[in-house]
């Protein structure tokens, strides 16, 4: 059975932290949510939402995450068959763990799945630019000029695939983002 790996911390998006979660979890598919340092058993999340009259997102508090595994630090990204990075805050700064350069670049050179949704891409972007370079990439708008700041090619769809690497726009684009995850996991 296939295990993967999301990378979280305080100030993830609920729904792009939960959604994967439980739909991972579904399919019998063994999932840990793992964070920088693991100070306490849960994250802080945040919810991401669109208002009229807003030109940008909102953020209120969102549920409390009380199922992380473990910190960066304890895991060995070679037991894991994919990677999953949540939106959110959290992106910002779990790219500045040194661990986290060495846990994405495992995943670009074995070539297995890594999803990345909203302004997950950041932690890419942030820790192994080269991997990105020529490829098709999306992300929330506000990240565009980081993707084509690194080289990639950036398509306003709610989903991307290119080779091992699928992102998306933000959760309303979840389904389509799980899917392909999913469809790439199980080849």
């Amino acid at each position: 059975m296939p295990r993967v790996l999301i990378l979280a911390g305080d100030g993830v998006e609920a729904q792009e932290l939960f959604y994967p979660y439980y739909r991972l979890k579904e399919e019998g598919i063994e999932v840990d949510v793992v964070v920088p340092e693991k100070k306490k058993n849960f994250i802080f999340t945040v919810v991401h939402d669109f208002e009229p009259g807003w030109e940008t997102y909102t953020e209120k508090f969102g549920y409390r995450f009380p199922w992380v595994a473990k910190s960066f630090d304890e895991i060995k990204p070679e037991e894991y068959d994919g990677l999953i990075i949540p939106g959110g805050r959290a992106p910002e700064w779990i790219r500045l763990h040194p661990k986290c350069k060495e846990i994405i670049k495992h995943f670009f050179e074995k070539n297995k799945p890594i999803a990345a949704i909203c302004h997950g891409p950041l932690v890419l972007i942030g820790t192994c630019p080269e991997y990105l370079k020529g490829r098709r990439m999306t992300a929330y708008i506000a990240v565009k000029p980081d993707v084509e700041g690194v080289g990639a090619r950036y398509e306003d769809k709610e989903v991307i695939v290119d080779g091992n690497l699928i992102t998306s726009r933000a959760w309303p684009d979840l389904p389509a983002f799980m899917r392909e995850f999913l469809n790439l996991l199980k080849k």
